[in-house]
């Protein structure tokens, strides 16, 4: 999904994470919830991918099966050179360093038995061979680059707000000297007030540091401001993968084209996009669809759509999209063989 020669940090090829279901007495195999169905994509160096859906759509579980918190079901996912899917557990421990995540809740995902100095120095005790003055002077080191108080080192979590706690969290994922960090949703706990500040903090760090990001979110207009590019997940799969201002200027995808009307347009001399309204309700990842798996919502759907997934393609320089509108230009909107137009044939070489 890359220009020639463009070398990504990070490569997800057909990452899949299914869930099982058990039912009865037995607890019999019955099924599995897909939660992640067939995810590609990649990460340039220093580069910030946005990964944007509406609630369960599989974005976490993406960003935590990257990182082997989940075992995933299938797929491959090379961080760094190293195919991290495969690593045994003592090669995934000593991966773990140059891979970290800061997570949703600062408040769950911080021990309230454990003091700031604690939180951050756990991963230095674990991985770093420094004494307790060298480890402290990093301790210190990190609590100034989130804009953290030195003396707040030894005080508890519950003593902070939920900014304060979030660059609790932030400190600890770059304690180690991290290359790729999976931010899930790291924002979305927080005051709107404070938010600007945590994504302001990101983008420092990330030009300070090259750290090369997984931000995921469901605030479009966040996303719009950190991410290079985005991916549009709905069900499990990539809808969408493009630049940032060519997703926001000119969605493909009928669905990104949904999603991203539902954004406020902040330049009032820009003419507002017309808000679609989806209908019907998203389709249980247990049972999706036989075809594309917004055929059930979509307003551009054909009978092809229905009973054939399409393959992410590029359809433009730098855009990728999984929708038999771009990918099989011979098929009309009711089904039929329609002619090829000319703005058809532009897209779909």
């Amino acid at each position: 999904m890359l220009d020639a020669g463009a070398q990504p940090l990070v490569q997800v090829t057909d990452l899949k994470m299914y869930f099982p279901i058990h039912t009865g007495l037995l607890r019999r195999h019955t099924g599995d919830v897909k939660a992640v169905d067939g995810v590609s994509f990649s990460i340039n160096t220093g580069e910030t991918l946005g990964l944007v859906g509406e609630s369960g759509c599989g974005k976490s579980t993406v960003g935590r099966a990257l990182l082997r918190l989940y075992e995933p079901t299938a797929g491959k996912v090379v961080i760094d050179g190293q195919d991290v899917a495969t690593l045994t557990p003592e090669a995934l421990r000593k991966k773990r360093p140059t891979m970290q995540m800061v997570f949703q809740d600062p408040q769950a995902s911080l021990n309230p038995r454990m003091t700031v100095a604690d939180i951050i120095g756990e991963p230095l005790q674990e991985h770093a061979n420094l004494d307790e003055q060298g480890r402290l002077r990093r301790i210190y080191e990190l609590m100034d680059q989130v804009g953290l108080n030195r003396s707040f080192a030894n005080r508890y979590p519950y003593a902070f707000s939920g900014g304060q706690r979030q660059r609790i969290g932030i400190a600890r994922a770059l304690a180690l000297n991290p290359k790729f960090i999976v931010c899930d949703e790291p924002i979305a706990a927080l005051d709107v007030s404070i938010q600007a500040q945590v994504v302001n903090l990101l983008e420092d760090l990330q030009n300070r540091l090259g750290l090369t990001y997984l931000f995921i979110s469901h605030d479009l207009s966040m996303v719009r401001h950190i991410a290079d590019r985005v991916a549009v997940m709905y069900l499990g799969r990539i809808a969408e993968l493009s630049p940032r201002d060519a997703l926001y200027a000119r969605p493909l995808h009928p669905y990104a084209e949904a999603l991203l009307s539902a954004v406020n347009e902040p330049d009032p001399n820009r003419a507002r996009r017309q808000r679609i309204i989806l209908k019907g309700d998203v389709p249980s990842p247990a049972n999706p669809p036989k075809g594309c798996n917004f055929c059930t919502r979509c307003p551009k759907v054909f009978d092809l759509c229905r009973q054939v997934k399409p393959d992410l393609v590029q359809v433009e320089p730098g855009r990728f999209v999984a929708c038999h509108l771009y990918t099989n230009s011979n098929a009309g909107p009711t089904g039929t063989q329609a002619p090829i137009s000319d703005n058809q044939q532009g897209v779909s070489q």
